[in-house]
């Protein structure tokens, strides 16, 4: 497979392996109290160190990553910040990638390598990563997606979602590009969604059929009445009164179908009603499970229209803002919603954006819950970015970005008067071996789930099972973990792993155990016979056994 080589790429292919992990901690004054409330994440925190500390709880956990990173356009005022071993790049450090700079691409590159090696460690063997782009960095991008996520590209998406300008180069241009890719492309389903990951739960007496169901009423974009004249029209409803499409805040909406469309479903008996999730009648489109040799669905196309514009994202986002313009270019929520569909997204599956912006992808998950009654979770990313002082948005209160990626985020979920809440996080204290030498210390759970992640190469399924009473981590197939460890320095010196301990433990244990501990006081033949191995804590805090 072909490669390609840039100034820097050397020093940072490896450099997310050499990150700390660091404690993420709650801020209980920014976060929203509701469902799923400590699932449902917004991080304030650059976004190469906020997923590195995600690893040890989300790794292999995540069904569909969406980014919107730099175009690095030269107009964006991005700057390169990582503090990678390298003098060439520390050089870089601070300064604004411009439109004059020779080494802008260059420095893009370097900026996302290390980013996406760690998005992907975050695919579920059936996840996709979805990536917006232009012309600028799309055949770069390219390359160094191939490397890093080599034979698994799925597709390069066109959206048309721009007007163009006239002072565009040679073409008004429309378009932009997103980039799909697969963790592991034989596992990848791209087909439409279907409600319950497949299943058909309603069955149709007349047809003798299984179906599932559809919304009827248009959504998202272009879905109120004044959008679409033509598809506002009443139908009959279960009552025999008319029926009208309305939307969840009950001003009128519009139809996905023209009136022939819809006349013949209800002659075929296509239509039903039923109550969703917020105690409101709806009318849907019936989904027939497919006979044996039929195909019921289509391929969506790789060329994406009717899903929204910029101008669309500004619109709604100005909507929220009570007719304040905060951020430019947003991508429109009925876009992501696209996206997620065609990720095969189930009903709960958990949707990651490392470059969260305005917080379109919190929105989209919102709408889309809202709209079938989903329980799909978000985190978002979002660097602590300045806004500049002449925007209206810093003359209204925000002076970082991700200020407006929480409210929009607690906006949209007071405005739809949703059950849901998020935790609000920063970046808390690193765990490495400085830290805990200086104090630094991470309680007991978050220190457990460290060294699961260490021993064990993966995530843990059962964090409940953590018991710090008994220093008990987790299992690994046949081994067992132990942390003996406490937040507090005087008695971290104190603890070890002693001959009454190791004697109690084997009691009810005598298989392989791997035991975290600040020191031993058994030597080598005690330890084979109580069958432990022992990891030193914080010398050999990064050691696997």
């Amino acid at each position: 497979m072909p490669t390609i080589n840039f100034k820097g790429k050397n020093a940072v292919w490896n450099h997310h392996l050499s990150l700390p992990y660091q404690i993420l901690e709650k801020d209980k004054k920014l976060s929203a109290k509701g469902k799923n409330e400590d699932e449902n994440l917004i991080i304030e925190a650059d976004n190469l160190i906020a997923l590195k500390s995600l690893l040890p709880k989300y790794q292999g956990k995540i069904k569909c990553i969406y980014i919107d990173p730099p175009y690095n356009t030269g107009n964006e005022n991005w700057v390169y910040n990582d503090k990678v071993n390298s003098p060439l790049l520390r050089a870089w450090i601070g300064e604004i990638v411009g439109k004059d700079d020779l080494t802008k691409h260059d420095k893009w590159l370097c900026m996302m390598v290390p980013r996406l090696k760690l998005l992907r460690e975050f695919l579920n063997d059936e996840g996709v990563i979805f990536i917006s782009i232009d012309n600028n960095e799309e055949h770069h991008l390219r390359n160094i997606c191939d490397e890093i996520f080599m034979d698994n590209f799925i597709a390069k998406l066109v959206w048309k979602g721009k007007s163009g300008a006239e002072d565009d180069n040679y073409y008004r241009t429309i378009h932009e590009y997103i980039l799909v890719y697969a963790k592991n492309k034989s596992q990848f389903n791209a087909g439409l969604q279907i409600k319950e990951g497949g299943n058909f739960p309603k069955f149709d007496q007349n047809k003798e059929k299984y179906y599932t169901t559809q919304l009827l009423r248009k959504w998202g974009s272009n879905s109120r009445r004044e959008d679409r004249p033509n598809l506002f029209y009443p139908i009959k409803g279960p009552d025999g009164n008319d029926f009208f499409p309305r939307l969840p805040d009950g001003s009128d909406g519009c139809w996905r179908w023209d009136k022939s469309k819809m006349i013949k479903a209800i002659e075929n008996g296509d239509i039903d009603f039923a109550f969703n999730n917020k105690n409101l009648l709806e009318a849907y489109e019936k989904i027939y499970e497919p006979d044996e040799n039929e195909n019921r669905f289509k391929k969506y196309q790789s060329v994406l229209d009717n899903v929204g514009s910029t101008t669309m994202g500004t619109k709604e986002l100005m909507e929220i803002f009570d007719g304040l313009k905060v951020f430019d270019h947003p991508k429109p929520t009925s876009l992501l919603k696209r996206l997620f569909t065609m990720s095969g997204l189930r009903n709960n599956d958990i949707i990651l954006d490392s470059f969260a912006g305005s917080g379109t992808t919190a929105h989209a998950v919102l709408e889309l819950n809202k709209e079938d009654g989903g329980n799909r979770k978000f985190i978002l990313v979002q660097l602590p970015e300045k806004i500049e002082e002449d925007k209206p948005a810093y003359k209204a209160g925000f002076k970082y970005v991700h200020e407006i990626t929480r409210e929009r985020v607690k906006r949209v979920i007071e405005r739809d008067k949703l059950e849901v809440g998020f935790y609000y996080m920063r970046l808390g204290p690193k765990i490495d071996a400085d830290s805990i030498l200086n104090g630094d210390l991470p309680t007991y759970n978050e220190f457990a789930k460290y060294v699961y992640y260490l021993a064990a190469g993966k995530t843990m399924d059962n964090e409940e099972s953590i018991n710090e009473k008994n220093y008990f981590v987790g299992k690994i197939n046949s081994e067992t973990v132990y942390l003996i460890y406490e937040k507090d320095t005087e008695k971290l010196k104190k603890l070890a792993i002693t001959l009454d301990w190791a004697e109690e433990v084997n009691k009810k244990d005598n298989g392989k155990k791997i035991v975290y501990a600040p020191a031993c006081f058994l030597d080598e033949e005690y330890l084979e016979r109580f069958n432990i191995s022992f990891v030193s804590i914080p010398y050999n805090l990064f050691e696997k056994k």
